[in-house]
């Protein structure tokens, strides 16, 4: 045995060696590869849409007449006609605004116009308030197209809707048949029910 050794021992030795500082080497670089883990929180979730709202579509008037800046103004659907006459500078002195809906929404391209006191409107001024009869309502039955855009929530293809109704089916028996033209429903009516009438 002792010669064994003395003659192969160095040969044996080595690669026993050279095995046991490889084995140290991985051992220590799976120990070292274990502490540097770093666990992973999940982040929290975020959902872009939870906060958005549907987009407020904008709108062009032309507000003319009795304001101390006439002139196109951009604003949204959601502003009243009394924004976009604040807009305008408001009011002059010579204003006539006793037939003028304020609390009306706007509509794209929709023309504001304030006349001064005394005056006599054509029947081609385009105004955006309700053309008044003696008793202060717009006839759904005789008011064209313009005329029913005056009204609150009626733009031009409800307007359209309302005078095909009426060549199809007739004269309106009460306000309340105007629920019967498409896109008019139980909120508009609401809307509106004080400012029509039928006759």
């Amino acid at each position: 045995m002792q010669r064994y050794f003395q003659k192969y021992g160095k040969g044996v030795l080595f690669p026993i060696a050279l095995l046991a500082g490889l084995l140290y080497f991985f051992l220590q670089q799976s120990n070292s590869a274990e502490v540097d883990i770093i666990p992973v929180t999940e982040q929290p979730s975020y959902n872009e849409n939870e906060e958005t709202t549907d987009p407020v579509s904008a709108v062009m008037v032309d507000v003319k007449g009795q304001v101390k800046f006439p002139g196109v103004y951009e604003l949204t659907e959601e502003h009243r006609i009394i924004d976009a006459i604040q807009m305008a500078g408001g009011y002059t002195e010579q204003a006539d605004t006793k037939m003028i809906n304020h609390a009306q929404r706007l509509q794209d391209e929709m023309v504001i116009y304030v006349p001064f006191q005394g005056e006599e409107l054509a029947d081609s001024v385009n105004i955006a308030v309700p053309q008044l009869n003696a008793s202060g309502k717009v006839n759904i039955n005789t008011a064209d197209e313009t005329q029913l855009m005056t009204i609150p929530g009626i733009g031009p293809a409800k307007a359209q809707a309302i005078i095909s109704y009426r060549n199809e089916a007739g004269k309106f028996q009460t306000i309340d048949d105007i629920k019967k033209v498409s896109g008019i429903g139980e909120k508009s009516f609401e809307r509106m029910k004080e400012l029509i009438e039928v006759k």
